[in-house]
C-alpha cells in the first residue's frame, strides 16, 4: 500500500473487537506466554515511513498514560513493510515519489501530505515532507529489533519515527542508524555488526508473515491479548476503552496461582511431617 492511500484512508480505520487469528496454536502460546510473566500484551504492527504510525503511537500512548494498570501491559513494536519494493533515493523527495507512483501532479502529492503534516500537528508532533528521504524501511526493522532484544523498543520506535519525518535522515544507512542506537544507549559496534550481517533479517519477515497470518492489511495495527484489535489512527479515547476491556478479560483468565493438588506425604514449615 502506497503512502498516498495510507493518507487518504488511515484515519477511518475502525477497531474491530471481534477479530480473530488465523494461527490458533500461535495465539495460545502467546496468551500462555504473557499470564506467566504477569502483563498482557499488546502488539503493535508499524512502519517507519507511515506518517499514521507515528501518529497512532502518539495517540495509543496518551490513552496508555490514562489507564490505571499500564505497569500490567507490556508494549510490543512488530515489523510490517508498506512500499517493500522501495528503492532508497536520497535524492528525490517524497513528494516526487507520489507523483511517479500514483501518476499525480506535484501539487497533489504536496496537498495529500501536507493533510498528515496537519493530522500530526494535532497530537504535537512536526512532519517536515521537503525534507524527508524516500528509503526502502527494511534496515530500520532490524535495527528496532536490535533495539527490542537490548530493552530499548520504545526509544527506538520514537526515535526512528523523529528521525525520518521530522529531521529527514536516511534511516535506511547503516551509520544514521548506529548513531540514533548510541543515543538511546545501545552498543554501537554490536549494533553496526548486526545490521551489516542482517542478523535480524528473519525477525523482520517473521513479523510481515504473521500480520499476513492473522490478517493485518494496513498499519498501525494494534493487537491486544490477542482478542482484539484496533486498525489506524484512532482516538485516545477509543484505545483507552480497549485497553480496559481486554485487560478485564485478561486479569480474569489469568491464573489466581491455585493448582490442581494431588497430594502426598510432606513436612510443612512448623516442622510437622505428615503422610
Amino acid at each position: 500500500m502506497f503512502l498516498v492511500a495510507i493518507i487518504i484512508i488511515g484515519s477511518f480505520f475502525a477497531f474491530n473487537e471481534n477479530d480473530t487469528f488465523k494461527n490458533k496454536d500461535q495465539r495460545m502460546e502467546i496468551v500462555s506466554n504473557q499470564k506467566l510473566n504477569g502483563k498482557m500484551k499488546i502488539e503493535i504492527w508499524s512502519d517507519v515511513m507511515c506518517p499514521f504510525c507515528y501518529i497512532g503511537k502518539e495517540k495509543f500512548e496518551t490513552a496508555l498514560s490514562e489507564f490505571a494498570y499500564k505497569n500490567q501491559v507490556e508494549v510490543e513494536w512488530k515489523s510490517y513493510q508498506i512500499m517493500p519494493e522501495l528503492q532508497t533515493q536520497p535524492d528525490k523527495s517524497i513528494h516526487e515519489v507520489l507523483v511517479d507512483q500514483k501518476r499525480i501532479s506535484l501539487e497533489q502529492a504536496k496537498q495529500l501530505n501536507g493533510y498528515a503534516t496537519q493530522m500530526a500537528k494535532h497530537v504535537g508532533l512536526t512532519y517536515n515532507f521537503d525534507k524527508t528521504v524516500p528509503v526502502n524501511t527494511l534496515k530500520a526493522h532490524q535495527f528496532q529489533h536490535f533495539a527490542k532484544e537490548n530493552g530499548k523498543g520504545d526509544q527506538a520506535e520514537e526515535i526512528m519515527f523523529k528521525a525520518y519525518f521530522t529531521d529527514g535522515k536516511n534511516v535506511d544507512d547503516i551509520p544514521t542508524l548506529v548513531s540514533l542506537g548510541q543515543s538511546i544507549g545501545l552498543d554501537g559496534v554490536a549494533l553496526q555488526q548486526a545490521l551489516e550481517n542482517q542478523i535480524y533479517i528473519q525477525a523482520v519477515k517473521k513479523d510481515i508473515t504473521e500480520a499476513q497470518e492473522i490478517g493485518v492489511n494496513g498499519v498501525p495495527y494494534f493487537v491486544f491479548d490477542r482478542k482484539r484489535a484496533i486498525s489506524g489512527a484512532q482516538d485516545p479515547k477509543v484505545f483507552l476503552e480497549i485497553l480496559r476491556k481486554s485487560f478485564e478479560e485478561w486479569r480474569e483468565e489469568k491464573p489466581k496461582g491455585k493448582l490442581d493438588l494431588i497430594e502426598g506425604a510432606v513436612c510443612k514449615p512448623d516442622g510437622t511431617c505428615e503422610q
